[in-house]
């Protein structure tokens, strides 16, 4: 369903496996990288889960642990670019092996941290290989697998993000409230461990996974309309952080349920999410704009549902899903199009993609926090997801469906 919005991005690899051998294991290959990717998404929406628990532990409030949540955004941000380009002669998987072990070491640290500051930079450090692991694992994904193939094969690697959230936060989220917090990032780095051996054991040893010239993609920044569409997708984007980081709050506070929905209720997010990437996968394949306008604008109607209805119970719960559900059938078109604007770069743009998600992140957890901490409630948080998103949708219509240099290759 997602092959068209990895495919420039796999097509790139010019490198294919001849190896009998390595193509028999191309199935654990791939569930090597899924199991990384896994464990990343695990980490980063887990946090949120946990939210009210190590604010508690560490003495601050809501508002402040909001901090470490957008310590782990700016960790994406900083990494993706970055470390793509520092890293673009290494192989392939020492890079995958090195990033692998630079975000245990990060979880490890989150879970011995003794005050923020300490917590929000372990954070920082979790965040710092998300980028470039996903760049990586499509240039792995598209060698094993070969031409005419690689986009749906990654697309079952980034499946792993996907799971986390339907499985991996809420059960992370369910742990860290029966066995402390501090066990969900000891538990993730355990998973971590395991991901780290099987990619060492299934991905290839081959010279043919060794980087090349960082050139070529920096030239790709020099495109008015790459930092256009991130931007469009860091504000557009921003109100499902805005939601996804308050959703303990809103469970427990506002509709006044145990804390044992919250595992539920980021369940429900999800499979919210899954169903709008199946969904914006299809529209990405075949609309250059649509997934876009109908995410952004269907998104802002569920938003005022939930605003206004949150705390009850049955409004709570499918709008939960339904914000899931429609901001996730944008994301698909936006990696097409930042794809489209700079094919002689994907891997580039695949990493900036990430970033502008996770700026998204910040954004959203710190725009709530803003909100909140100014005393208008917990559900201004949502209001302000709103304002985001709106301006996202306006910033799209009113620049990049208009100007010729804005249209995708």
């Amino acid at each position: 369903m997602l092959d068209k919005a990895y495919r420039g991005q796999c097509a790139a690899v010019k490198v294919h496996c001849t190896n009998e051998a390595e193509r028999r294991n191309r199935g654990l290959t791939l569930f090597a990288l899924a199991l990384g990717s896994f464990c990343i998404g695990t980490s980063e929406f887990a946090s949120m889960g946990i939210l009210q628990l190590f604010s508690a532990s560490l003495g601050i409030d809501i508002p402040a642990a909001t901090n470490a949540i957008a310590a782990y955004a700016f960790g994406v941000v900083i990494g993706a670019p970055l470390v793509t380009l520092a890293a673009a002669r290494l192989n392939r998987r020492t890079l995958l092996l090195c990033l692998m072990g630079l975000f245990i070491l990060g979880n490890v640290l989150s879970a011995v941290a003794t005050d923020l500051g300490m917590f929000a930079l372990a954070r920082f450090v979790s965040g710092m290989p998300q980028g470039a692991y996903f760049g990586a694992g499509a240039v792995v994904a598209s060698y094993i697998v070969g031409p005419g193939h690689a986009g749906k094969a990654f697309a079952l690697v980034m499946t792993g993000l996907t799971v986390a959230t339907i499985i991996g936060s809420p059960l992370a989220t369910f742990l860290g409230q029966t066995m402390g917090w501090r066990n969900t990032y000891f538990t993730v780095a355990g998973v971590a461990v395991l991901a780290f051996l099987a990619l060492w054991a299934w991905v290839p040893r081959t010279e043919a996974l060794h980087g090349g010239p960082v050139v070529q993609e920096l030239a790709s920044l020099r495109k008015p309309a790459v930092w256009a569409t991130m931007l469009v997708a860091a504000l557009g984007v921003a109100s499902i952080f805005a939601v996804y980081t308050f959703i303990g709050p809103f469970v427990t506070d506002i509709a006044a349920l145990d804390q044992a929905w919250i595992p539920l209720a980021l369940a429900l997010f999800g499979l919210g999410m899954t169903a709008g990437n199946l969904i914006g996968g299809r529209l990405a394949d075949g609309y250059p704009a649509r997934g876009l306008v109908m995410g952004f604008g269907s998104a802002l109607i569920v938003l005022v549902v939930l605003a206004a209805g949150g705390g009850h119970v049955w409004i709570l719960m499918p709008a939960l899903f339904g914000v899931g559900t429609t901001m996730m059938v944008a994301i698909p078109t936006i990696q097409v199009r930042l794809t489209g604007f700079a094919p002689e770069a994907p891997t580039l743009m695949g990493a900036m993609n990430l970033a502008a998600l996770n700026i998204a992140n910040a954004i959203g957890a710190w725009a709530g926090s803003v909100t909140i901490a100014a005393g208008y409630g917990l559900l201004s948080a949502v209001w302000a997801g709103f304002g985001l998103t709106l301006l996202g949708l306006l910033v799209f219509a009113l620049t990049l469906p208009k100007a010729p240099q804005f249209a995708p290759a």
